[in-house]
């Protein structure tokens, strides 16, 4: 046969959009809206135009974050801290438009896909450098696509890398494997060859793990070496000083302060910030302080509890639409919880509305599935357990449950996008499931004592909270990067599920696909490997200085973006 068919993909560059800044006095009812579009009130600083910036970055901007992060390599993290401040120094071929979520140019101007789907050729834009000065080329983007593929199993850490999610296995795998190569046609253009049809690839490609290092910096730091020991965890030594394209470098990494500055040869908008750093601070007061002292210019994860305080010290929120979910995990390795019965049981004790009242912002909605509603493939016809705690016990009882310690982990001194407070929560959760009968056993685990590998990883684990805030637009981020594969967080060994799922994957967008996802959410629900509890509504504070801020559900907020008042 000859050359494949292609058909070019429309891609255009994409701005900043427009979004609201609201009052915190106006929250207490706008909470309530899904998404905001009114135009932040107030005017810009003259070096933030239109048509680019006026002056070169100038400001100074602190940003207070929930934990610190895991490490600085994406390609190697799971969690939302460690992406955050990636973000700023990394990109990825493809970007996100801050209103639709939909895939856009970022170091790739443009792409093409063959007409079976297995081939995609990328033009990547030109005059782009890394921050340690070596050319952004095809060979550059080969490098990192060839580490991915080939990471060794001792850098991987756990099961749920990113890169295993959306290509299904590694280069000891090649059987499973769905990425094949990538080739440097010339010094812009990168042909990628899969095994099979991956119609996610593109938008799968603007998450963060993506994002494009430099090759020289990934060799000189053994990137794949997981020889430092920083707060108790393993990472190597690129994961203390990446190198990207993006419009900030790394400067430091200090305790609970990570440092960026500008970087003056950044191809696009370099915004008004020079100096950006990020502070941890692990409790919601602690970040409300600092905001209102003016310690820091703003933070995430807003919380119930905070916002009248913001109201009272007028202060500025932002909210974003809901892209993440927060279930309640169920680990089949744990005796007992094999039994469908028991899990069916667990299901029918939640009270979900009451779960989410007084906890979650309002916006918040109960979960049923793990799809968020804005990707367009919801099922009606999931199996709906309602609330009925007497139904709870006698599937307990029918399962035979004798009333052995069931433990169940949750973290503490941490706020997520899906999880604002998660000791009250467990609270309520763990009330509802005693009052069915369970015999629950709490597990506190401190976020920076390693919680997210200790619940997805064994161990002696009944229940766990967990959640996943999504990073691209496509249902395979929620359903095939929680269940395509088998992980020890679930043991869920259903290879019904796992086929569903592959064959979503590859077929092309359309009727076909969303029937096809549809099915993959009703036959989660009907084997309960977790628990759905909410789609919660995520919020950032901000200090009357914040003009503008790139708010995006799936956390594409690059803060070159930034749009500051005059002081």
């Amino acid at each position: 046969m000859g050359a494949s068919r292609r058909r070019t993909t429309a891609v255009t560059d994409s701005g900043i959009g427009r979004r609201s800044i609201l009052r915190a006095g106006a929250l207490l009812g706008a909470l309530a809206l899904a998404g905001c579009t009114a135009t932040p009130d107030g005017k810009a600083t003259a070096s933030a135009t239109a048509s680019g910036t006026a002056r070169p970055p100038h400001a100074t901007f602190t940003f207070a974050t929930a934990a610190p992060p895991s490490g600085l390599d994406p390609a190697l993290a799971t969690d939302t801290e460690t992406h955050r401040i990636t973000r700023q120094i990394m990109e990825g071929l493809v970007g996100a438009d801050p209103l639709t979520s939909a895939p856009t140019p970022l170091l790739a101007e443009s792409w093409t896909q063959s007409e079976d789907g297995r081939t995609y050729t990328f033009t990547l834009r030109k005059g782009v450098t890394f921050h340690d000065g070596q050319p952004l080329n095809a060979a550059a983007v080969c490098a990192n696509f060839d580490r991915w593929y080939n990471l060794p199993v001792s850098a991987r850490g756990s099961d749920n890398l990113a890169y295993k999610a959306v290509f299904n296995a590694y280069s000891d795998s090649p059987d499973l494997a769905v990425y094949k190569s990538s080739t440097a046609v010339d010094e812009y253009t990168v042909r990628i060859e899969l095994a099979t049809r991956l119609t996610g690839l593109i938008p799968a490609l603007a998450s963060p793990e993506f994002a494009i290092s430099s090759p020289k910096a990934l060799k000189d730091s053994d990137a794949n070496a997981l020889g430092v020991e920083h707060d108790g965890q393993q990472i190597s030594k690129y994961a203390l000083r990446p190198v990207g394209t993006g419009p900030f470098r790394f400067e430091s990494w200090e305790g609970d302060e990570v440092r960026l500055a500008a970087y003056p040869d950044y191809w696009g908008d370099r915004g008004q910030i020079s100096t950006l750093v990020f502070k941890s601070m692990s409790s919601p007061e602690s970040r409300l302080r600092a905001l209102k002292s003016g310690q820091v210019d703003g933070y995430d994860l807003v919380t119930v509890a905070d916002v009248g305080d913001l109201a009272r010290a007028g202060m500025q929120i932002m909210q974003r639409d809901p892209y993440s979910v927060l279930y309640l995990g169920i680990n089949q390795a744990f005796p007992g919880m094999d039994n469908l019965l028991m899990r069916q049981g667990i299901a029918h004790a939640i009270d979900k509305s009451a779960l989410l009242e007084g906890l979650f912002l309002n916006g918040t909605k109960p979960a049923n599935q793990f799809v968020p509603e804005k990707l367009g493939v919801s099922s009606g016809s999931v199996t709906n357990y309602g609330y009925d705690p007497e139904k709870a016990k006698e599937l307990f009882k029918e399962a035979g449950y004798d009333g052995a310690p069931l433990p169940f982990h949750y973290p503490r001194h941490v706020t997520r996008a899906y999880l604002p407070t998660p000791e009250r929560v467990y609270a309520e959760l763990s009330r509802q499931l005693t009052a069915a009968g369970l015999n629950i056993k709490p597990v506190p685990v401190d976020w920076s004592d390693d919680y997210l590998h200790g619940v997805q990883g064994s161990g002696d684990r009944a229940l766990h909270l967990l959640g996943l805030s999504g990073t691209y637009n496509d249902p395979d981020n929620f359903v095939g990067t929680l269940f395509g594969s088998y992980t020890e967080e679930f043991a869920n060994d259903d290879a019904q599920l796992l086929s569903k799922i592959d064959r979503a994957r590859t077929l092309a967008a359309g009727p076909e696909q969303t029937e096809a996802y549809t099915a993959i959410s009703d036959r989660i629900s009907t084997r309960v490997p977790a628990v759905p509890l909410a789609f919660p509504i995520s919020a950032l504070a901000f200090s009357p200085r914040v003009a503008a801020y790139p708010t995006s559900p799936m956390l594409h907020e690059v803060f070159n973006r930034i749009q500051l008042r005059e002081q």
